[in-house]
């Protein structure tokens, strides 16, 4: 029964993608990529809600919550009101400036300035960290989803995996970002009916007023508030977290959703469907990880699979011990939702990259787009099977890089600021190296690492001036450096007089 409810749940959601056909407009990569910006908001709304719960929330955040109890709280609040902060500001933003510049993806929307011109090196750039880091956060959103089947079905690691990529092509190939809006929307609303139910049940066996004295006999540390040895303090450890939240300005996946809505003046109603949405599910979540902990406390005992963090385990198997066969199936439709409706929209968002971006002589290839699809998909899947990373340290590897090497490109181009191609190379690398360095000197658990990587990118953009300022004023050494006079009206004037 548990199986024959799941793959009732998986076939509608395939159907629906590849029904979303009938709405495509024209075969263009336009209609591919941002589905000629006419989605409804409420439905860019779920789309992207779903997309960014991913198996972040669905396993990870559970993971999270159910090995350090109460502290969750903090890494929940932090990235929701960063969050808040991108809607509030940015999003609108994204939308008007992608349609003016009538670009289809997010690495174009970074390299094109106020007049339209694209840099063409910068987007090759941002296209290859989309591609890259896009691809391996895929790669988690399957293994997330292999996680489950493994725990509830004993299968094999790898037929979770494949099983999501074959219907994530399925329908992403039918209908492109059409068809992944339209399953995300299905996928949101199994994804909150499956965590309520879920939580109803844990509810259930101990009254949410009971929770704390529990958690505090099965270990203090989980009812402990704050964190030993904050290197750093308290507040910069919340506030690593709220950078986490505006992390999502480097998401192209993400950002995507807001491209494609049918006007900028329904931003507004985007968002509040968003965290009408999205509140409700994350308090949830963090609940269930914590109810976790107390009626499935022998997880560690079950992680016999090397590629299997044992918290990750958290979902499946309370679903499995409090729900009849029917939900269970329901529970493990809805963790397996959040996987795919985070995968089909990044493996898009690397075809977009790869096709506008790094290959752009295929640009206005339908054909490529789609071939693109496919590819990216095999690439994801490859990571997949061979992967050694627990799914929330996978993600927050690809979040955090994507967050600190496009975030704060995005930020200033959002902003009209100017941005030189060397000045935001070195931004990029900058950023890279840092949450790199950061995670290896064993920081992150006490600030987290987007908040040093996007701090960086934006110092060496302070400092830029410095180092750039000479290049525009001729000197007497170089008496023939016309090139560093060009664009200098003033000094053309005063050549003319």
């Amino acid at each position: 029964m548990v199986a024959a409810s799941f793959l009732f749940f998986l076939l509608a959601f395939t159907v629906i993608g590849i029904a979303s056909v009938k709405g495509k407009e024209a075969d263009t990569p336009e209609d591919y990529l941002v589905a000629n910006r006419n989605v409804k908001p409420g439905l860019a709304a779920l789309s992207a809600v779903a997309t960014n719960n991913s198996g972040f929330m669905f396993v990870g955040l559970i993971g999270f919550a159910y090995g350090y109890g109460v502290q969750a709280v903090w890494l929940h609040a932090g990235w929701v009101a960063g969050d808040i902060l991108v809607w509030i500001r940015a999003h609108r933003v994204v939308r008007e400036r992608s349609g003016d510049l009538e670009v289809s993806s997010v690495p174009a929307l970074l390299a094109t300035d106020d007049q339209g011109r694209l840099d063409r090196v910068l987007a090759t750039v941002a296209g290859l960290l989309t591609f890259f880091f896009l691809a391996g956060y895929a790669a988690a959103q399957l293994n997330a989803g292999s996680t489950a089947l493994h725990t509830l079905f004993d299968w094999d690691l790898r037929v979770g995996a494949i099983l999501g990529a074959i219907i994530v092509v399925l329908y992403s190939f039918s209908g492109g970002i059409r068809a992944s809006i339209w399953t995300d929307v299905a996928q949101a609303i199994v994804m909150l009916i499956a965590m309520v139910v879920l939580l109803g049940s844990a509810m259930a066996k101990i009254p949410l007023t009971e929770i704390g004295q529990a958690l505090r006999a099965e270990d203090p540390m989980l009812v402990q508030w704050v964190p030993d040895d904050l290197t750093f303090g308290l507040s910069l450890y919340v506030l690593g977290f709220v950078f986490g939240g505006l992390g999502i300005l480097g998401q192209p996946h993400i950002l995507v959703r807001s491209m494609s809505v049918n006007d900028p003046k329904n931003m507004g109603r985007a968002r509040n469907a968003y965290f009408l949405w999205y509140i409700p599910f994350s308090v949830a979540a963090v609940l269930v990880g914590l109810y976790a902990r107390l009626l499935v406390p022998d997880l560690e005992s079950m992680a016999a699979v090397e590629l299997v963090e044992p918290a990750e385990l958290a979902l499946p198997e309370l679903a499995s011990r409090l729900l009849p066969d029917v939900l269970v199936g329901l529970s493990l439709a809805g963790l397996f939702s959040a996987t795919m409706s985070t995968a089909d929209s990044q493996i898009l968002s690397c075809s977009a990259a790869v096709t506008q971006d790094i290959a752009p002589r295929w640009k206005n290839s339908y054909l490529a787009s789609k071939i693109a699809t496919v590819t990216v998909t095999g690439l994801a899947l490859t990571v997949a099977l061979t992967a050694n990373e627990g799914v929330f340290s996978l993600v927050l590897i690809a979040w955090s890089a994507l967050g600190a090497t496009l975030g704060p490109l995005m930020i200033l181009r959002l902003a009209g600021r100017p941005i030189r191609t060397g000045v935001a190379i070195l931004m990029m690398g900058s950023g890279l190296a840092t949450v790199i360095i950061w995670d290896a000197l064993g920081h992150s658990g006490a600030m987290f690492k987007l908040l040093p990587g996007m701090a960086v990118p934006f110092l060496i953009y302070g400092l830029s001036p410095l180092i750039t300022r000479d290049r525009g004023h001729p000197k007497k050494k170089h008496p023939d450096a016309a090139e560093a006079a060009k664009g200098e009206p003033d000094a053309e004037a005063a050549a003319a007089e």
